[in-house]
């Protein structure tokens, strides 16, 4: 595999990657290493991720550098992913004891004490995603270790220079390499991924992979978990201030160049302040600097998936004027070296256009002005997925109200594009199944064994 630079197309490294019969060697290791990482207890085990980390602390900016080089992420926003995910760590490590007690069920009959212990899945695969390596990486791979699995990691080809420096932290921290075992490829090593004996697969992508996977491990009665796409919906209601709403909008739409799992997709906006809203929001955007992603004040870097994702968002551009759209900023390919996207904003759209209806992954967005509450709900429901959905409103009641009758996994009141690791990381309907992060996102990793225990009579 080349590693190439989406800000100037530079090779920044060849790796070997994995065919299937790597695979399938490694996916073997990983079974006969699981049993003794389980046996060695949490104390030990979380001895190991608090070394890792450590380590992400010490070697930050280096780390940074890596993910920035391979992503186009702009470096301050891959150093914020960094720091954050120290938070999510020290969660984990505080939280997975808990998970794993031994519980004592009361039972009438006093001869026989019944028990539920919990025991690790056993062989995790996991197929992580480019856009947040480390957050979206470590919501599986760090309770999945806490837990006793083995972990079989196949970072996306789009993050494989980090994906391989994840895998030499935890080897430095003390995990052992075939319980940690990196997998290095694109769909083809993610396809032979599938056919080994695992216990259970976790993956965050696009839909349309990730419904691949569950068609393809269907008769394999496994735990299948899937974090897709999603289409996000805001609603800026009538009795807010219209220019604090655009900036926190703005930053929800464009962070991370709008290539964000949670990323706000479409806006609806109430008449009463449409025009202001606008006129702040489009100020916003024009003020984001686009540039070399390794500078400080960058805010808007190249595309990842590189000509794909600039296709795809030429092509929901054309298809909205096409139909009747406007393009307030932006709109096109920058003229410049590297794979950029002019931040685009959209007006006078409707549920036709691509801009409103398919993930856009990308930084555009499509703004269209309603005149009630009823009106906006009916069209923020008006979706496939259901990932999180925001309210900007001064009355509370009246954004919980909305908020409650919309299908998604996470609803925002005045906020946007914000995860906790106390709280689930759910999709409903094509944003996935199953969910990560909080204490459901470290069970998921753990099966339950029923004992019924009776001393000799």
């Amino acid at each position: 595999m080349q590693i190439k630079n989406p800000a100037d197309g530079s090779l920044l490294r060849d790796v070997p990657a994995d065919a299937g019969e790597a695979v399938g060697h490694k996916a073997t290791a990983a079974r006969m290493a699981q049993p003794e990482w389980a046996r060695r207890g949490f104390a030990k085990r979380a001895a190991c991720l608090e070394k890792f980390a450590v380590l992400l602390v010490e070697r930050r900016e280096a780390l940074a550098q890596t993910l920035t080089c391979e992503t186009g992420k702009p470096i301050s926003q891959a150093r914020n992913e960094l720091k954050g995910l120290s938070e999510r760590l020290e969660f984990f490590l505080r939280e997975t004891p808990a998970e794993l007690a031994t519980e004592t069920v009361a039972t009438r009959d006093t001869g026989t004490e019944e028990q539920i212990r919990l025991e690790p899945l056993g062989v995790v695969a996991n197929i992580s995603a480019w856009n947040y390596p480390y957050f979206v990486g470590a919501n599986v791979f760090v309770p999945a270790l806490l837990t006793g699995n083995a972990v079989l990691y196949k970072p996306s080809e789009y993050a494989t220079l980090t994906g391989l420096a994840i895998a030499e932290l935890l080897g430095d921290a003390g995990v052992p390499a075939n319980v940690f075992s990196t997998l290095v490829g694109g769909g083809d090593t993610g396809r032979a991924l599938l056919e080994q004996p695992i216990d259970g697969m976790f993956f965050t992508g696009s839909y349309a992979t990730g419904s691949k996977i569950a068609e393809a491990l269907a008769n394999r009665m496994m735990r299948v978990q899937l974090e897709l796409g999603g289409k996000d919906p805001a609603y800026v209601c009538d009795d807010v201030d219209p220019v604090a709403a655009a900036a926190a909008l703005a930053d929800g739409a464009f962070y991370n160049t709008g290539q964000s799992c949670c990323a706000v997709e479409r806006i609806y906006v109430h008449e009463r302040v449409w025009q202001p809203f606008i006129d702040a929001f489009v100020a916003t955007v024009q003020g984001f600097s686009l540039g070399d992603p390794l500078k400080d004040d960058t805010y808007i870097g190249p595309l990842a998936r590189r000509e794909l994702a600039l296709a795809d968002l030429a092509a929901q551009v054309k298809d909205a004027l096409d139909k009747g759209a406007r393009v307030l900023t932006g709109g096109q390919r920058v003229d410049r070296p590297g794979f950029y996207f002019q931040p685009t904003v959209i007006v006078d759209v409707d549920h036709k256009m691509q801009v409103m209806s398919q993930e856009s992954f990308g930084p555009i967005i499509g703004l269209m002005q309603v005149r009630s509450d009823d009106e906006a709900m009916q069209l923020m429901a008006d979706t496939e997925y259901g990932l999180t959905a925001a309210v900007f409103s001064s009355d509370k009641a009246r954004a919980e109200g909305i908020l409650s009758e919309l299908d998604v996994g996470t609803a925002y009141w005045n906020c946007c594009d914000r995860v906790s690791p106390r709280l689930p990381w759910s999709g409903r309907r094509h944003s996935g199944m199953g969910c990560t992060l909080s204490s459901y996102g470290i069970s998921t990793f753990l099966k339950p064994k029923a004992w019924h225990l009776r001393g000799p009579s």
